[in-house]
């Protein structure tokens, strides 16, 4: 099995391990918490997404310059180039955790609107977010580090012991210690902490040992300057295009209906367990490919992970867009939730699908270091998005933020990948949009849809369970049978194996 392959698999049951264990647990933090706390929760998971502005594409750099230095052998690099961008890291950690300190009284006060919850115990938990955020930020640099030396495995299984604790273990401190927000960020700040210095031990242990001691280099930090500055636009970019909603609405709303919001968010932004080890698998080797000049190997492994990536995400899209009421009641079982979350989560979910598709063209694009084509879309996107969301959202509240995410995922297929094809593998944009993604993605909603159309009103809820379990088979089976590369590679591994 090639080391790509493994890495897709290590990642791909790591990753859903830990969205199962972040999602299975959300109505037992309901329950004991209220949908008012858990409007909270989905605050902090905002703010973290915001602050990622200050990683300045640190993450990226280590997993790509680590990867490009392990084909060459360069050792002492590898470690000076560690020491030189953790030092860089833990001093934004420290300006988070001073932003936030000083930011909490203010947001509990005048941008929050909560009710139950008083200004206290939503000031003191925001302070608590502030040092999740400061520790979860290195816990993804040294999380980087392993993926560009491909130690995938190793990484996977960290993050399913972490996560494990972290959202299992919270609910015994819930239900046994104290039910209170305040209780469950103390106990996700212990694990975060905890996690933060198991991978970066794990990633010093993962470097080939060098002749000299790790030292910070300036010159390093110099020489990559513009990859970094480059991916620094485009984080703070991607963040306020994507989290452009979430803190409108957490002004806008009352936290409770913003709880829903976010409810239906977490259950879309699920889909990244499946983009996030597919892309993580594919960007080093598209890296070591583009460094070797394997050009026509290059343009093989693209179609198959664009193809690879279509049959994954778009069938899970395609259930959970046609089945969303059904799915949010069966995991709450609570309708009023089910019933006000679910159009929004068909319209995120169908939002994310796309922005899920566009992930292996930035690989490609991150591998050649061509960060400017993202930084001029998404500054484009920006000057149209934020007055359209002031108006939908004022329209037609959280329905409206959803609609815009659709419609800004959409301009991203629309003009990314025409932009990218004049430029990178200039023949190939009719295959991608073709073979890799509009015959299996079309071919695995019509079949959701037709086994929607078709369900019988009677069924039980266990009935209902194996009804859409067994859509989604069906779904990734036509969606199988229509990527032909993905096709002739498992028939490949099945005449291999028997």
């Amino acid at each position: 099995m090639s080391l790509v392959r493994k890495n897709i698999i290590a990642n791909l049951l790591g990753s859903s391990w830990v969205a199962l264990m972040s999602i299975a647990f959300v109505p037992l933090y309901i329950h004991f918490m209220g949908v008012e706390s858990y409007g909270l929760v989905g605050f902090y998971l905002t703010l973290q997404a915001v602050f990622a502005v200050l990683d300045m594409g640190l993450t990226a750099t280590v997993s790509r310059e680590l990867a490009r230095l392990s084909a060459t052998d360069d050792r002492q690099d590898m470690h000076d180039l560690v020491r030189t961008l953790e030092l860089v890291y833990w001093g934004i950690t420290i300006v988070i955790v001073v932003l936030i300190g000083l930011l909490a009284p203010w947001i509990a006060r005048e941008w929050l609107n909560a009710s139950t919850l008083s200004e206290e115990t939503v000031q003191l938990s925001l302070m608590l977010m502030g040092a999740m955020i400061a520790l979860r930020m290195p816990y993804g640099f040294y999380g980087g580090g392993l993926l560009g030396l491909q130690r995938q495995t190793l990484l996977n299984v960290i993050k399913v012991v972490v996560e494990t604790l972290r959202s299992g273990g919270v609910v015994f401190v819930l239900w046994l210690a104290s039910s209170s927000i305040v209780a469950f960020f103390q106990w996700q700040l212990a694990i975060t902490a905890a996690g933060t210095v198991w991978v970066a031990v794990a990633l010093w242990k993962s470097l080939p040992l060098a002749a000299l001691k790790a030292s910070f280099h300036w010159s390093i930090f110099h020489r990559l300057w513009q990859f970094v500055a480059g991916m620094s636009v485009i984080a703070i970019l991607s963040v306020v295009l994507m989290q452009s909603d979430k803190v409108l609405l957490s002004k806008l709303l009352p936290l409770q209906e913003f709880g829903y919001y976010m409810l239906a968010s977490t259950v879309a932004m699920g889909l990244y367990v499946i983009v996030g080890p597919v892309f993580a698998a594919v960007y080093p080797r598209f890296s070591q490919m583009v460094s070797a000049g394997e050009e026509q190997g290059l343009i093989r492994l693209y179609h198959k992970s664009c193809q690879f990536m279509t049959v994954l995400v778009m069938p899970v899209a395609a259930v959970v867009c046609v089945f969303s009421t059904d799915l949010l009641l069966i995991w709450t079982q609570n309708e009023e939730i089910a019933h006000k979350a679910a159009p929004i989560l068909s319209l995120l979910i169908i939002g994310t699908s796309l922005n899920g598709m566009m992930n292996i063209p930035y690989a490609l694009q991150l591998a050649y270091g061509w960060t400017r084509l993202v930084v001029y879309i998404n500054g484009a996107a920006l000057i149209v998005l934020i007055p359209g969301l002031i108006v939908a959202v004022n329209a037609l509240g959280a329905i409206g933020g959803a609609l815009i995410w659709v419609c800004l995922n959409v301009g991203y297929i629309l003009f990314g990948l025409i932009f990218m094809h004049r430029k990178i593998m200039t023949d190939e944009l009719a295959s991608w949009v073709i073979e890799d993604f509009a015959v299996p993605a079309l071919l695995s909603f019509v079949a959701v849809i037709f086994s929607w159309w078709v369900m019988p009103d009677t069924l039980v809820q266990w009935q209902r369970i194996v009804w859409i379990l067994m859509t989604g088979l069906l779904s990734v089976s036509v969606a199988l049978m229509a990527a032909s590369a993905v096709r002739r590679d498992l028939i490949r591994w099945y005449h291999s194996t028997v």
